[in-house]
């Protein structure tokens, strides 16, 4: 069950073996059927989540009722919220799985110790930390600069896999627009072709 996990590690650390085992005393493994949370809005987040396998989404509902996701989760994400995870405040958003799905999860208290015999994952972690970030930040700008188009055009060559594999109103909602506006943005795209 740790093959994705340890991949991806590897590509921001090198782990040995003596390691990896020391890892893998920290995680709980979990499946997640489709339609399954794995975190529900104003809950407090117990777990820092790993995709081994399968897809999730972060979302938070706004007073209307109407969802925002925020991000997709896929084999080789982390996925949390990550406020309520160190705060232990009440979480902001949802996650919920899209596909069946496979994790790996550590507590709070498991992560200081995992960090404290493993100190090279504290390096990991703050690699990851400072991409996420980036993204973040990059995706604001993006949402206050580029049209609807652009904002679809990026997101289909940022995540070709992910677009194979996510229904159209939950791109949308990611995007920020209604499923209308999609249907339109992929109707003009397609007849300049």
């Amino acid at each position: 069950m740790f093959e994705v996990f340890f991949s991806h590690i590897q590509e921001k650390v090198s782990l040995t073996e003596v390691q990896k085992d020391i890892l893998k005393t920290f995680f709980t493994p979990k499946k997640l059927r489709k339609k399954q949370y794995l975190l529900q809005q104003g809950d407090v987040c117990k777990y820092l989540s790993f995709v081994e396998k399968g897809l999730l989404r972060s979302y938070n509902v706004d007073e209307k009722g109407v969802e925002h996701i925020n991000m997709f989760a896929l084999e080789g994400w982390w996925s949390s919220d990550i406020h309520s995870f160190f705060t232990r405040e009440n979480a902001a958003i949802n996650i919920e799985a899209i596909e069946d799905t496979e994790i790996l999860m550590i507590s709070p208290e498991s992560f200081e110790e995992m960090t404290l015999q493993v100190p090279i994952m504290d390096r990991y972690f703050r690699i990851l930390f400072q991409n996420s970030l980036f993204t973040k930040e990059r995706r604001l700008i993006s949402s206050i600069t580029h049209t609807a188009e652009e904002k679809y055009m990026k997101f289909v060559e940022s995540n070709p896999t992910l677009v194979q594999r996510l229904p159209q109103n939950l791109i949308a909602s990611y995007l920020g627009f209604a499923p209308e506006t999609l249907s339109r943005i992929k109707k003009n795209i397609a007849m300049r072709k």
